[in-house]
């Protein structure tokens, strides 16, 4: 028979999963979303990919991630009979602190070591671990741990380290971690087959743009630096999150504000970015209202752009111009021709010239957009984190039969 792998990314209060099957290829037989679990608003996303049939269940209030997981298994009719039919499960975990750089076997060594990152990921990492605990309640089959923070484990520590004190970073491990490594991992998987290079030959730049936003450079296969830090709130500015500041900016909000460590937490995740700046959170909308001639919505797309073009620049100078690719990928990466077009304006003096027709093409899938004669190519690609979680979750499971066989 062959083989089924269920992901699941679990939420403060979401469940996405996705089910994948393996025969000669890999093929999404269904995915979906549980949002608002635990509310009054509770809604389930559900879609039958093989027969392109969606399901939509509004206000069903779901108390936990356990009656969610109970309803999804209804929706893949996986009910207890039939759950053996999965050969294993693969789980998004946010943070695996220094230690879990590569997808393993969940154990109870593993499950307290997601405990222990917990600090590092307070929003993130319970909800994982919650997740874990329901999926082994209902499932016999392997489970693996793939961590968003283990691409960025190659960072050299003069990257990684910020220049506070270091006792600070042996007692609490205060470092750049970064995330949306899931995405940049199948990301430079897809640049290396559309190239017809290996991996370890690529020097590239790329950009995951979605509502959280991050960048990387990845010199020869490996990640040398990214944007985001100890948590995803530092770096590029984002939907709600406000991204690099000046820290001094806390301390001046808890002495005029008399706002507390957590209110000022809530401040800079849930209230800055473009939403801070304008009042909206969704960049097509932003775009639009820019175009209508809105100015607090026009700075704000200015400032998203400013901030990606100041680290393309630094990232340029970490791969010394020796740059084979510029990507831009997620939610706005893929979608915004505006945002495209924007970050690479002007930048043919550095090998970046975009092609404005090819630019706003409706592509299905990986298109370049660069000129004819552009020194880096500037390619859209589509990412698919689910569909890398559940091939590095086949791999684990399948090289752990295979040394238990010989």
């Amino acid at each position: 028979m062959s083989p089924s792998v269920l992901v699941l990314n679990c939420g403060s209060s979401s469940l996405k999963y996705a089910l994948y099957n393996w025969r000669k290829t890999v093929s999404c037989v269904c995915q979906g979303i549980v949002a608002g679990i635990g509310t009054p608003r509770c809604s389930i996303s559900h879609r039958n990919v093989q027969v392109g049939q969606d399901v939509k269940m509004q206000g069903s209030t779901l108390a936990d991630h356990k009656v969610g997981l109970k309803k999804v298994l209804e929706l893949l009719h996986l009910d207890k009979s039939h759950a053996n039919g999965i050969f294993a499960i693969g789980h998004r975990i946010a943070h695996g602190g220094e230690h879990l750089t590569k997808p393993v076997i969940i154990t109870e060594d593993v499950k307290k070591a997601i405990e222990k990152a917990i600090p590092l990921a307070p929003l993130h990492n319970p909800p994982n671990l919650e997740g874990i605990r329901v999926a082994e309640e209902f499932f016999s089959c392997p489970q693996v741990a793939v961590f968003d923070t283990a691409f960025h484990s190659t960072i050299p520590p003069h990257a990684y380290l910020y220049a506070i004190p270091y006792k600070f970073y042996e007692d609490f491990q205060l470092r750049r971690y970064g995330f949306h490594g899931t995405s940049y991992d199948f990301l430079l998987g897809e640049v290396a087959k559309h190239l017809g290079k290996a991996r370890e030959e690529l020097n590239i730049i790329a950009c995951h743009l979605g509502s959280g936003a991050s960048m990387a450079v990845i010199k020869n296969g490996k990640s040398i630096d990214t944007t985001m830090g100890v948590t995803p709130l530092e770096g590029l500015v984002m939907s709600t999150r406000c991204g690099d500041i000046d820290p001094a900016i806390c301390y001046i909000l808890a002495s005029h504000k008399s706002l507390s460590a957590s209110d000022i937490n809530t401040v800079l995740n849930k209230q800055s970015g473009i939403y801070g700046i304008c009042g909206e959170k969704d960049m097509k909308a932003v775009i639009e209202a820019a175009m209508a001639g809105s100015e607090r919505h026009k700075l704000a797309l200015h400032i998203f752009v400013h901030r990606i073009r100041k680290y393309l620049g630094a990232y340029i100078v970490q791969l010394e111009g020796n740059v084979d690719a510029l990507i831009f990928s997620a939610g706005i990466g893929e979608h915004s021709a505006t945002v495209r077009e924007m970050v690479c304006l002007g930048l043919d003096a550095l090998g970046i010239a975009i092609d404005a027709a090819k630019n706003r093409e409706e592509v299905r899938g990986l298109k370049e957009i660069q000129m004819e004669g552009s020194r880096v190519k500037i390619l859209v690609i589509p990412t698919d984190e689910e569909l890398f979680i559940a091939q590095q979750t086949l791999e684990v499971v399948q090289s752990l039969q295979q040394t238990n066989s010989t």
